[in-house]
This record gives C-alpha cells, structure tokens and sequence, in this order.
C-alpha cells in the first residue's frame, strides 16, 4: 500500500485549469572552435503535445521540456536555406525515468561539467566550462525530456502513468520530433538520433514509429551503452545468457583494480581477447550442458573463471559457475571493504558492512549526480533564461511501475524494429559506443545482440562500432571524450 497521501498520488490526474500553453525562453549565445567565434541560439521551454481525439478535436496531452540549440547562418546566407542544409539531432537519456541532462551536459551541448580527468566530481559548488567537445559545430542539438523527467509532465485533468510504458514513451517522444521538425521547417535537414542506455532501446524503437507513423526517415541514429535485447541483461532463473556476456566486464573490471595474475596484467587488449574467446566457448557450452557437465570440467570451468575474475574458486563454485553482477560488484573487493560501480566499475564506494551481498548505491551515479543536478538547475535559470518553480527530474522514481505491454511474458527486443527500419531505409546507418568497464550494459551484450539482428548481408557495413577505456557514461572521462568527439563528428560527416 502506498504511503502516498491520496492527493499526492501519481496515478491521480492533475486537476483541470486553464489551458495549457507553451513557454518557450529564447537566448543568443557563442562559442568559440578553432579560433572561428560562432553565434547560435538556445530555446528553452515547454510544447504542448496534443492528441487527436473525436469528439474535442485535438486535446492537450502532455507539455514536453526541451532544450534546443541552432547554429546561425554565416554573414549573408539566407537562414532558411542555412537551416535545412544543417544536420538536426534529437538527443535523450534512458532509465526509464532520466532526463536529458547527461548526454546534454556531459557530452553534446554548448556547456559541460566540470569533473576531474578521470570523472570524478571536484567539491561543490560546481561549475560549468565552455565545451570544445560539443557536436553544435556538426548538427543543431534538441534535447528532450520524457513526460515525468525533467520539467515535462502531463497537462491538467490528464494522467502521467499513460505515457509511462515501453510503447506510450516511443509515441509521446516521436509525436514530439514530428511536431518539433514541422514547426522549425526541418523537414529537408539530415536527421539523427542519439540516445544513451534506455535512450538506445527508444532511439531503435522510433526508428521504426517515426518511418512507419510519420514517413520520417533517419540518416543515422548514435546509440551510447546499448540496451536492445533486455534477454542479454536479465539475470534470471533459466537464463544464462548475461553470465556469458558479462565476463569481459568482470575482466576488465578485476584487470582495472589489478586483481589478476601478472601476465593477465600487461595488456587489457590481450585480456580481453583471451576471455571473450573462453566465454562464447568452453563457458557457453559448459553453462549449456547444466547439470549434465562432467565434475572435471566443471572444476576447469571454476578454475577459469577465478583466473579471469580474480574471484575465488570456493567462490565461484558457490555459484554453480553462474557470477551475478550484484554479486560481483560487492565481492571483487570485499577483502578491501570495497564496493565497484555499476555503471562504472573504475570506481569504488564504502559500504556499512562487508559482509552483505549486495551494495548499498552506485559509486559511480553518486559521484556526479550532485555535479550533473547543481549545474543543470543553475544553467536554465541563470544562463537559457527558463524559471519554473518545478523540480527538473533529473531520474525520477515517478515513472514506475514501467509497462511494456505486448512483452509482458518475453524480455523486450527491439533489435527486430530496428532491422526492419535498416531493411527499409538501407541509407540508415548506425553508431555504437561502448565502455570496456560498464556493467550497466556490457559491450559483449550489445556486441551479441547485433550478431544476432539476422541483417542482410549488405547492410552489416551500415553498423560502425567503437569501445572507450571508461564506462557507461564514457564521456565523463576525458580521454574518452576527446576519442568520441572524434568518432561522433566523423559518423556525422559521412551520413550527414
């Protein structure tokens, strides 16, 4: 039962009042890239998302927050001709449940945070600098906010709970680009996508909406820590699936901390090689087997797995070969009362105790979640000019419980939509980024599922995929940064 009082409950509609409009703040900005000074300009606001209905016409639904940012036209180039020649991004996170502000403060945007080297966050108050990384030299940049993220939310006498769902969110988010691309007259611009976690199951999803609703093709979509077959991330009874794809990660993890003999030490290039080889192999075959595995070759299999992970043997066997991520964030460094990150496992976090089974929280969210949210809150306000006496959710909590409607009895897959849509739309390319030390979506998993998409032979080519020495959110490494700043820019260049 909730402990919600009656009126505070999420399900419950907001009462009726006065129609909603939009609130949009308008600012000129510059920048500066290669010595070249470039103006551009921020929108900042709420759009009134409206849907078709019979009786009333089209009815209000939601008021979608957004930030947008537009290069100007040169000195005497028209700016309508200006627009359409530019490539058009729509970029947002995943959860379910985050807002935009990582990708959009971390990695895309005009401004970023300021974090150390390595990403972790310098004392507080924080800042934000000028971000030479941004992609507004390559692509006009709209960051979007899912209803219940961010300042989005559904309008008066409307529920949130019917936009939280696998399904809803795609068509609330999609509907959105539409109207967005057809009120700026950007119908004519190369069009992408990017999105981060989550953001990849949406982003393949609206590939085929947006195509099959709207006749909206893409010429590319970014994908950041991939999750589209959820069947590579479900650690549950009868599924052996992650124990194979996660080793890597766990390798590099142990690898990271130096947990492994000396010759596993010297390269993590060659590690990795070695245990990817071992995984999709003898270990995938040996969990394939169960109980029917022969005693000698599951104490090899033991055995192999300690040296990879630099867990015990007594360990793993207590496991019946099968290591649970959970489960091996709390024990690799146990003997240090250390917990590793989840989302990324370079870092460490103190627990009460060292004898539970699982962590208490993330390191690696706790160490920019205060960085990310002070500087977001401050920026909208003080510099995009947008006052709203709301809280901007950064991840909220408030869109669950998450459906996923015709998956309820199978884990979501939307490797298939995006197949067809590259099937359909063969000038569709796709880029892939992924973490060597993310174990929030490891980069076997996504590495899998794309072996398995069944593409035709002539498409396989449309797919660029690239690793980075960070984690889930890769960019908040410097290194990483400049490297996909790179890769991102290029990937633009060739399908823009």
């Amino acid at each position: 039962m909730s402990n919600q009082p009656e009126s505070q409950k999420t399900d419950d509609p907001t009462p009726p009042g006065p129609p909603p409009v939009d609130l949009i703040s308008q600012t000129r900005h510059t920048f500066e890239r290669d010595g070249v000074t470039m103006s551009y300009t921020a929108m900042a606001g709420r759009i009134i998302l409206k849907a078709e209905d019979e009786k009333e016409g089209e009815k209000p639904k939601a008021a979608i927050f957004f930030v947008a940012y537009t290069l100007d036209a040169p000195d005497g180039v028209n700016e309508q001709d200006h627009a359409a020649a530019r490539p058009i991004t729509f970029a947002f996170n995943g959860g379910p449940g985050s807002s935009s502000v990582w990708l959009h403060m971390g990695l895309l945007g005009p401004r970023r945070v300021v974090l150390e080297q390595d990403g972790r966050a310098l004392p507080p108050p924080y800042r934000l600098v000028n971000n030479e990384f941004s992609l507004l030299d390559k692509s006009d940049l709209v960051f979007i906010d899912p209803v219940t993220t961010g300042f989005s939310r559904a309008v008066p006498g409307e529920k949130d709970k019917q936009f939280h769902g696998f399904k809803p969110d795609i068509e609330s988010v999609g509907d959105f680009i539409r109207l967005y691309v057809s009120r700026y007259q950007r119908w004519g611009s190369p069009r992408f996508l990017i999105g981060e976690s989550y953001g990849t199951t949406r982003a393949a999803g609206l590939a085929g909406y947006l195509q099959e609703r709207h006749g909206f093709y893409l010429n590319g979509i970014m994908l950041i820590s991939v999750v589209l077959n959820f069947m590579t991330l479900g650690f549950h009874l009868g599924n052996d699936l992650p124990y194979i794809l996660f080793l890597p990660t766990y390798a590099s993890t142990a690898w990271y901390h130096k947990r492994l003999v000396p010759e596993l030490q010297a390269s993590l290039e060659r590690l990795l090689a070695e245990v990817e080889t071992f995984a999709l192999g003898k270990y995938a075959t040996a969990l394939m087997q169960g109980d029917d595995l022969p005693p000698a070759n599951h104490a090899e299999i033991a055995k192999q797995l300690s040296y990879y992970t630099g867990l015990s043997v007594d360990y793993i066997e207590s496991t019946n070969l099968r290591i649970n991520i959970y489960r091996f964030i709390k024990e690799l460094l146990r003997d240090q009362r250390r917990t590793v990150g989840r989302l990324d496992s370079r870092f460490t976090g103190i627990d009460r105790d060292a004898a539970g089974e699982y962590h208490e929280y993330d390191p690696s969210y706790a160490i920019i979640q205060g960085a990310y949210a002070g500087t977001l809150n401050d920026y909208i306000r003080r510099e995009l000019q947008f006052e709203s006496d709301l809280p901007y959710e950064i991840i909220s909590e408030r869109v669950h419980p998450w459906t996923f409607e015709e998956n309820q009895n199978s884990y979501v897959n939307v490797g298939e939509t995006l197949r067809k849509a590259m099937s359909m739309n063969p000038h569709l390319r796709v880029f892939v980024a992924n973490g060597y030390y993310d174990l929030a979506t490891p980069y076997l998993a996504t590495r899998y599922t794309f072996n398995h998409l069944q593409l035709d032979e002539s498409l396989r080519g449309n797919v660029d995929m690239k690793h980075y020495e960070a984690g889930h959110m890769m960019y908040i490494h410097d290194p990483s940064l400049a490297q996909l700043k790179q890769d991102l820019d290029a990937f633009i260049a060739a399908n823009g």
